[in-house]
């Protein structure tokens, strides 16, 4: 390929990438976030159900009909906690880890989202339902 050619192919490239669905993802939250709140924002629509589990306790998650792109949990104590996030059409990354709660202030936190197409055959055993801990709540958000 010639020189001539190989920028405007370039630039072509570049520019295809803003127009197939790709979108920003703020590194920071763009509101402040009260005492004990975790926002964690999803690159892509989560669809659900989605599972969560915070220091060996399953939480109930408020699912969003139509997908949502963050989870709010509230009602957590500064401190260190441990998260899982389990999804049978989604997968993330980090699906697991520590939210390390500063004390005064909330937590945001940037999870990539990659859908999971699977055939499964038959009908999974339905999940008992979250324990949940007292006055921690978890929302999926539009």
């Amino acid at each position: 390929m010639k020189a001539r050619f190989a920028v405007p192919a370039l630039l072509l490239c570049l520019g295809g990438g803003a127009t197939m669905g790709c979108h920003r993802v703020p590194l920071t939250s763009p509101t402040p976030l009260a005492t004990g709140t975790v926002l964690l924002r999803f690159t892509r629509k989560v669809h659900g159900p989605l599972e969560l589990s915070l220091d060996g306790t399953r939480i109930p998650v408020s699912q969003y009909p139509k997908g949502a792109r963050s989870l709010m949990i509230k009602g957590l104590t500064p401190g260190q906690h441990r998260f899982f996030l389990a999804s049978a059409r989604e997968v993330f990354s980090p699906d697991s880890g520590e939210l390390d709660l500063p004390a005064g202030k909330g937590l945001y936190k940037i999870v990539l989202t990659q859908t999971f197409d699977a055939v499964l055959y038959g009908k999974p055993d339905p999940l008992p339902p979250a324990e949940g801990l007292p006055g921690v709540s978890a929302t999926m958000l539009k």
